[in-house]
């Protein structure tokens, strides 16, 4: 592998961030911060604990995993949808780079954007509420398959989409719903046993169940199955890209 390719594409969209840093950084901590403001203070007032762990707490790693996973998805399909809209894309596939050195380099810039939104999250929820980690790596490696696994996502919603409303139906309509029903602000086992098992069939659940079971070692599901959703979703998303890549779908006339 080629990696100065790679380290190109990865620093062209590492300083698109900078240019908009108030939209890719500043934007999303001030949300988060009026979730915990409104969820932590109004809701957290009425419900002192949730699996041992105050609720304020309790909604910090939902709320991470929330933003990581709808900021990878847009960061990715902006960043290899500008290049398709604009027509440069077709001098990256015209140069001597493979198709698995383009991904990387797209969806890694996209990932490093997330996981440091993410942490950037995490710093400021400890000026609402205290909050410990009990199990780090494993914290650091579900917020790295992630924001990769999500990264990739965009990556193939970027190719997909041919104009800027279809850009966002999938953040919008699919991922951010994902997330709320997914357990960002609840534990599924405060639903009614008929939602539980609905809910079971929510992906997002399994990853937000083993990001916070690395926080409070507590979670909705055992960490084997949010390790094996991640992994069953991280190839299918790098199956797909591959047969893009193979087909040439969306990319070359």
């Amino acid at each position: 592998m080629n990696l100065h390719p790679v380290w190109a594409i990865y620093r062209f969209e590492m300083s698109r961030m900078k240019r908009t840093l108030l939209q890719s950084l500043v934007s999303p901590v001030v949300t988060t911060c009026l979730y915990f403001v409104v969820f932590g203070s109004a809701i957290g007032s009425r419900i002192e604990q949730v699996d041992g762990v105050s609720y304020g707490a309790f909604i910090v790693p939902g709320l991470i995993m929330f933003m990581l996973l709808t900021q990878s998805v847009s960061n990715a399909s902006f960043g290899i949808y500008f290049p398709r809209f604009s027509g440069t894309i077709y001098e990256v596939l015209s140069a001597p780079i493979s198709s698995m050195e383009v991904v990387l380099g797209y969806a890694g810039a996209a990932a490093t954007k997330a996981i440091i939104l993410g942490l950037v999250i995490l710093f400021t929820a400890n000026f609402f509420v205290p909050l410990q980690i009990l199990h780090p790596f494993w914290m650091l490696l579900f917020l790295l398959l992630t924001a990769f696994s999500f990264s990739l996502l965009g990556f193939i919603v970027g190719i997909w989409a041919d104009n800027f409303e279809k850009l966002q139906l999938v953040p919008l309509l699919i991922i951010t719903p994902l997330a709320f029903l997914g357990g960002s602000f609840y534990s599924i086992d405060m639903l009614p046993p008929f939602w539980q098992s609905v809910s079971l069939f929510n992906p997002v659940v399994y990853l937000i169940s083993g990001f916070r079971w690395s926080f409070y070692g507590v979670g909705d599901v055992s960490l084997e199955a949010s390790l094996a959703m991640i992994a069953l979703f991280l190839a299918l998303c790098l199956g797909l890209i591959g047969w893009i890549f193979k087909t040439g779908y969306r990319l070359k006339d």
